[in-house]
């Protein structure tokens, strides 16, 4: 702005009421005086650029939308907004000196392709993350997390793809190529950047792992700029299972069988249920309370193709070989080696059996299949592998003209659901 040099600056402001002029104005020139006192608002006034200094440490303006000046007209900025959570457990993974769990936070992808200026190769971009409701959570005794932000490059191999979260290898081995200016304990933590044309994630965090709040990200381009959350899409991508006949089945397993399912040649719910807790009992290594009833039913439900309710030598023998194949996902991946699976090594070992799934779904699991202190010991783990195999297998049954929607009758949800 343009001002007298005996002014030294003015700045205009807005104040809860309007006074009457103070005597600093007399000594300003009475031209700039009528310049400057145009009909306004109520609660509008001038003061000095000195006094500011002297009385504000900190300045943030307020606008609806972002909005920047250009040859004198007014340019819209290109806008997107999310909304996010992080959830103990699930996706609340703490910043970047966190490497085993910073991968598990929401990610999201912009596409930078236009330059700000013809010939240059950078695009401006500003990102803003904010926490919501924390002013309601303090009659909670909780105060604002202490937040911020960090932005990658998209690796080669998965540029223009949708649907890839990005895993804990990654982060691992590539440096970031923005981030916030500070992770702090404020409401809004924003930063502008420049970066060249490509596409990049944003991943927000929390300063620490497991701690709780849900958050708006916003991203404004001077540019038009695609953007999106990537989350994983649900998968299912199981072994083949191999169809025997009782002829193939080696002699010392059907002893085994003969052994423990009795006369009837059958295993019910109850006698599965003490040959499985028999067997892990032996396993030192692994923290379990012991398959329980519901669980093994949930087994006998997923293997029993005959409808008898039991599990004959076939069904028994494919039933057999997927926990030992769990066992030893269950060890590949409890890497404390504490006979337990944390929440987020639950999440590798879950991809590793064939499985991926939604922050949403998996948040769900962790709410399921976790112990107070967020642990998963293996009679959880097998239980919840069965139980995702059911109804992948149910659906894809369910799906004949695999659209991927299905249409059921109520009889058929209740049966279902009564089931599963």
């Amino acid at each position: 702005m343009s001002f007298d040099t005996d002014i030294h600056c003015a700045l205009n402001k807005r104040k809860k009421r309007k006074n009457r002029l103070s005597r600093e104005w007399d000594g300003v020139d009475r031209s700039v005086r009528g310049r400057l006192q145009n009909c306004s608002e109520d609660g509008e006034f001038w003061m000095s650029f000195s006094d500011f200094l002297r009385e504000f440490n900190r300045l943030e303006i307020c606008n609806l939308t972002a909005d920047a000046l250009q040859h004198s007209q007014l340019k819209k900025w290109s806008s997107s907004l999310y909304q996010g959570e992080w959830r103990r457990g699930s996706t609340a993974g703490g910043c970047r000196n966190y490497p085993a769990t910073f991968w598990l936070n929401p990610q999201f992808k912009i596409v930078l392709q236009h330059p700000d200026t013809p010939g240059q190769s950078e695009c401006s971009f500003l990102a803003a993350l904010m926490q919501k409701d924390r002013r309601k959570k303090r009659r909670e005794g909780k105060d604002m997390e202490t937040i911020g932000f960090a932005v990658y490059e998209v690796p080669s191999e998965f540029a223009g793809r949708s649907g890839v979260h990005l895993k804990r290898d990654f982060f691992l081995t590539h440096a970031s190529s923005a981030r916030s200016e500070l992770f702090i304990n404020l409401r809004e933590v924003s930063s502008r950047l420049r970066l060249p044309v490509g596409e990049y994630i944003i991943v927000p965090s929390t300063f620490e792992p497991h701690k709780e709040a849900d958050f708006v990200l916003r991203v404004f381009s001077e540019k038009p700029a695609n953007s999106e959350e990537l989350d994983d899409n649900v998968v299912a991508e199981l072994p083949a299972e191999t169809q025997l006949d009782e002829s193939q089945i080696d002699a010392g397993f059907k002893n085994l069988f003969r052994q423990l399912a009795g006369p009837d040649m059958e295993i019910s719910v109850t006698e599965l249920q003490t040959i499985l807790n028999r067997i892990i009992s032996k396993h030192k290594d692994l923290k379990t309370d012991g398959f329980t009833k519901e669980a093994c039913r949930s087994m006998i439900n997923l293997m029993d193709t005959d409808g008898s309710g039991k599990l004959g030598l076939t069904e028994f023998h494919v039933l057999w070989e997927k926990i030992k194949r769990y066992l030893t996902v269950f060890r590949q991946f409890d890497l404390d080696k504490s006979g337990t699976m944390s929440s987020y090594e639950m999440r590798m070992a879950l991809e590793s059996a064939g499985f991926k799934l939604t922050n949403q779904l998996f948040q769900l699991i962790i709410l399921r299949y976790t112990e107070a202190d967020m642990a998963v010991d293996f009679d959880n783990f097998v239980t919840c592998l069965v139980r995702l195999e059911t109804m992948f297998k149910t659906f894809k049954t369910l799906d004949t003209d695999g659209d991927g929607q299905i249409s059921l009758t109520f009889f058929q949800w209740i049966t279902l659901t009564m089931f599963a």
